[in-house]
């Protein structure tokens, strides 16, 4: 069995307004040429992440980055080397792209790749791509169900694009109602649906997928058979456990006091950020957040906010 030293890579993610982001087509003369990535290169002695970034993407697209925030760790062994690649989401630079060493740039969006092949240490993050950066989980609990269900028609009709069913004080049958209505709504608008902790049920209804609890997540020794699989996490032997399933996703909290459970400790900003770096799965912050809260969210490594009482 060979081993390979792990080389530090840092992976932009040079993303417009319009959602698309940047990929790169390696040249002749190296290894994978053909191959599409993201821009980026190895970390040298010395260099802190941010520098190495802002080195490889002027030495390759002649850009120079203004605003980034860091995203997921991933590791990959190829038959030459185990690279571990730093993504950091490039959100505002100075310059317009070009190709200084002869690859050939296009611009992609997640849902709709055009390009191939892609190098194969990238193509797990085009999946996590696809994640918006506001996951928005049910209320009839507070709200009722006619003014969830105009609730969530609003939030649709301003971009969300993933929400959670979780009623847990439903009964089964007022639940499979309130969720057809739901994934009748959202895949209207091209929202993607996942039910909370039941399998069975978002077959039957045709959901996108499930999230699971903490509990349920750490009774897994595989991982569960639906498209898409979200899981709560509040520590890191939870968020490990995740990792190893090959989750699509986690959420983590409680970051702020939420209204719904009172007098628990939350674990603030710091501690967030502590406990995802490094960590090779979108993480959504949770906890009495709400949509201006989603700039902190990605500055401490966060995907994005997963809201119940917030509004888009």
């Amino acid at each position: 069995m060979s081993y390979f030293p792990v080389i530090e890579v840092v992976v932009a993610v040079i993303t417009r307004s319009d959602g698309s982001f940047l990929l790169a087509r390696r040249p002749e003369g190296k290894p994978y040429a053909g191959y599409w990535e993201f821009p980026g290169g190895k970390v040298e002695p010395g260099e802190s992440f941010l520098y190495a970034l802002n080195r490889e993407l002027m030495e390759e697209l002649g850009i120079y980055i203004e605003l980034s925030y860091p995203w997921i760790t991933r590791t990959y062994t190829y038959s030459h080397a185990t690279v571990r690649l730093y993504f950091h989401k490039v959100v505002k630079w100075h310059g317009e792209p070009y190709a200084y060493e002869d690859q050939e740039l296009s611009w992609q969006f997640a849902d709709s790749i055009e390009v191939a092949p892609m190098l194969p240490a990238n193509i797990p993050v085009l999946r996590a791509l696809s994640l918006p950066s506001v996951y928005q989980i049910t209320n009839v609990a507070e709200l009722g169900v006619q003014v969830s269900l105009m609730k969530l028609k609003s939030s649709f009709q301003q971009g969300t694009r993933l929400v959670q069913v979780r009623e847990p004080v439903m009964t089964k049958d007022e639940l499979r109602v309130f969720a057809h209505e739901v994934v009748e709504l959202a895949h209207h608008h091209g929202v993607k649906v996942l039910m909370s902790g039941d399998v069975e049920l978002s077959r039957e209804i045709g959901m996108d997928g499930v999230h699971f609890s903490s509990v349920q997540l750490m009774g897994f020794t595989s991982r569960p058979d639906a498209d898409w699989c979200g899981a709560s996490c509040h520590n890191a032997e939870e968020l490990f456990h995740a990792e190893q399933l090959s989750m699509d996703f986690v959420v983590l909290g409680a970051v702020l006091p939420t209204l719904s459970h009172p007098g628990v400790t939350s674990m603030g900003w710091r501690k967030f950020a502590a406990l995802i770096r490094d960590f090779s799965l979108p993480v959504y912050a949770l906890g009495g957040l709400r949509l201006e809260d989603l700039t902190t969210a990605w500055e401490h490594g966060g995907h994005g906010i997963a809201m119940m009482r917030g509004s888009v």
